[in-house]
């Protein structure tokens, strides 16, 4: 007998805060949001998590537990009219009746800021309490007037084990569940499905249930799901990532201090995982020479034209062959000595520039192309470094006021060493 055509995650839906599994951190015991919703007086709120944590089965948890009116629309099919139509209504329940009404919005950050506006003032004078539903960072998608006004509250992604009891749920379940198709699951197949949902309940349990409609029942009834059904019926992991949120920067940021540290393995990793979730691979050649110029600098020369080599190789052999390149890049780039000297120079010259008045060149080097010109004084006094020793000559190339600044300090590791001692010797022979 099949289950009936509503969805499996959707049937099986936690209806209490005793049957949603994980989010302990804002739901165990003594928490606010706990303690809130038993007592019915929750206030504006958003949930902030990534796809298949439970924001909108919290949601609806909340909408059973209160005694308010409980209003719940997408971002994705509704707009100003159906907006402004709901505050009308939760303003007559308001006045008539004393009775709240609690807003809900999936995907919240779908709405534009015009959109948003509309809210404000009634989430201010509390004609509607707000609970919006967000994958995306708030701090990016939701307007700073909106969010000031609302209780973010983070929802995690769920751990392996706590799919692995919703999976249990769903395959004992005989009435909303597929109890009566009697799956069954070798220990390697849960595995597999527990750590291939990506911390998503949704996809674990759709995976589930298309696993098991593809399954045959065997002399016993049962329909043994192994993992490679389990993998076939997913048939792409899902990835978390958004190119243009939170996740995108987390990965990058992971790429990048995983090659300031000098972790190669990390560094292919993260590569490996943005490459896996769409990224344009040329920003990522494009970050790779920032990281080469960054943090690596003159301690390994050839790390900055090896890094546009890799992204010249990309634009010249496209995926997958030039991901290679990329790779070979990121591992060089993690193994290389560091120094963040020139750059940590390059910050200092331009704090003086900014903060100092615009500075006149000194005269005696000064470029004279006319009469008029060396009249003045320019280019009076240069002395030509290549007529004396070493091609080093003591002058000043600075203006007055910077006379003596230091910007550049080489570091003692990989090329930079040889660069410091040339450098020390310049200075001293500068008396600088």
């Amino acid at each position: 007998m099949r289950p009936a055509r509503q969805p499996l995650a959707d049937r099986i839906r936690p209806r209490t805060l005793e049957e949603l599994v994980g989010q302990d951190h804002i739901l165990g015991p003594g928490k606010v949001l706990k303690e809130t919703i038993e007592r019915d007086e929750i206030g504006s709120l958003i949930f902030w998590g990534p796809p298949g944590s439970g924001k909108t089965t919290l949601a609806r948890i909340i909408a059973s537990h209160t005694g308010a009116a409980f209003v719940e629309f997408s971002a994705v099919t509704s707009g100003i009219k159906e907006i402004r139509e709901i505050i009308a209504q939760a303003g007559k329940e308001k006045a008539l009746y004393g009775k709240r009404t609690i807003l809900f919005i999936d995907e919240i950050h779908r709405f534009n800021k015009a959109q948003q506006d509309a809210f404000l003032p009634h989430v201010e004078k509390g004609t509607v309490v707000l609970i919006g539903a967000t994958t995306e960072n708030p701090s990016f998608e939701v307007i700073s007037a909106l969010l000031s006004r609302c209780r973010v509250f983070t929802l995690n992604p769920l751990a392996p084990e706590h799919i692995r009891v919703i999976v249990e749920r769903a395959v004992q379940d005989e009435a909303l569940g597929l109890g009566q198709m009697k799956p069954v699951l070798t220990e390697q197949a849960m595995a597999v499905l527990t750590n291939i949902a990506n911390g998503d309940a949704r996809v674990a349990l759709n995976t589930l249930e298309m696993a098991t409609l593809a399954t045959k029942p065997d002399g016993k009834g049962e329909r043994r799901l192994s993992k490679e059904v389990v993998l076939d019926a997913m048939q792409k992991r899902t990835m978390l990532y958004d190119k243009s949120g939170e996740e995108h920067y987390n990965l990058i940021s992971a790429l990048h201090k995983s090659i300031r540290g000098g972790d190669a393995d990390a560094a292919l990793y993260w590569l490996a995982r943005m490459l896996a979730s769409g990224e344009d691979p040329l920003y990522l050649a494009r970050r790779l020479i920032r990281m080469a110029v960054e943090d690596i600098g003159n301690a390994d020369p050839q790390a900055l034209p090896l890094a546009v080599a890799a992204k010249d190789t990309y634009h010249f052999i496209g995926s997958p062959e030039g991901e290679l390149a990329l790779a070979q890049v990121a591992v060089y780039l993690a193994l290389a000595p560091k120094s963040n000297a020139v750059y940590t120079a390059y910050s200092q010259a331009m704090r003086d520039v900014k903060e100092q008045p615009n500075l006149p060149v000194p005269l005696h080097i000064r470029n004279a192309p006319t009469e008029l010109m060396k009249d003045f004084g320019y280019g009076e006094g240069y002395k030509y470094a290549h007529n004396y020793q070493d091609a080093i000559v003591e002058q000043e190339y600075l203006p007055e006021n910077l006379k003596g600044r230091r910007y550049y300090e080489p570091t003692d590791r990989g090329m930079e060493a040889e660069i410091g001692k040339r450098l020390e010797e310049w200075r001293k022979r500068m008396k600088r």
